[in-house]
């Protein structure tokens, strides 16, 4: 075994072990920490790999934009981010789900390949990426990010606080524009003194 390997199974120990804690966790600001080392054990595996490029690109567009704009979303909106004891739901379900699918996938893997060698195409180059990514995947991408400019978007319009507008602004959501106004208070009559 070489140190490759060694690698390769640690690497993936640990993307397997901090995927299980994204979606076992009960804070979402921690699932969201935790799926930051999921990725960047996948970008150490993709380095193992030697598709640098692609490792690179791993870090920098699923650590450092995605999962920073899924935690600013999360703590922009307010949203509870700690245990919810009227959100959980039991759990047998999922895993017998997730079980059933990883189960599934990993008899179709060894059914389709056995024990069988597969040579590897050549080494891709980012110039071969980029052109693909530009050429045949285009939309996909553009759509990509117009979706999260749209979720940070209705993230800050939801994360405004209803009733509050701008200062010096007029019409319905101007502040005190909804509310009613109260008549003067009466003044009790004054007590008379004896006599």
């Amino acid at each position: 075994m070489t140190v490759a390997d060694v690698l390769m199974l640690a690497f993936g120990g640990l993307a397997v072990g901090s995927g299980a804690r994204v979606v076992t966790t009960r804070h979402v600001v921690r699932a969201g920490l935790w799926l930051v080392v999921a990725l960047g054990a996948v970008a150490g595996l993709f380095l193992l790999l030697t598709a640098e490029f692609v490792a690179w690109v791993q870090v920098l567009i699923y650590v450092g934009a995605v999962v920073v704009l899924l935690l600013f979303a999360v703590m922009l909106t307010r949203a509870p981010i700690g245990a919810s004891d009227d959100l959980d739901r039991a759990r047998w379900p999922g895993l017998l789900v997730g079980g059933g699918a990883g189960l599934g996938l990993a008899a179709l893997l060894v059914d389709a390949y056995r024990w069988t060698r597969v040579d590897l195409p050549p080494a891709g180059t980012a110039e071969r990426i980029g052109a693909a990514v530009f050429s045949t995947w285009v939309l996909p991408f553009e759509l990509l990010s117009v979706l999260l400019l749209a979720a940070l978007i209705g993230a800050v319009a939801v994360s405004r606080p209803r009733g509050v507008a701008e200062p010096g602004a007029v019409g319905p959501g101007a502040v005190g524009a909804n509310r009613p106004t109260r008549a003067p208070r009466a003044e009790p009559p004054a007590r008379q003194g004896r006599r």
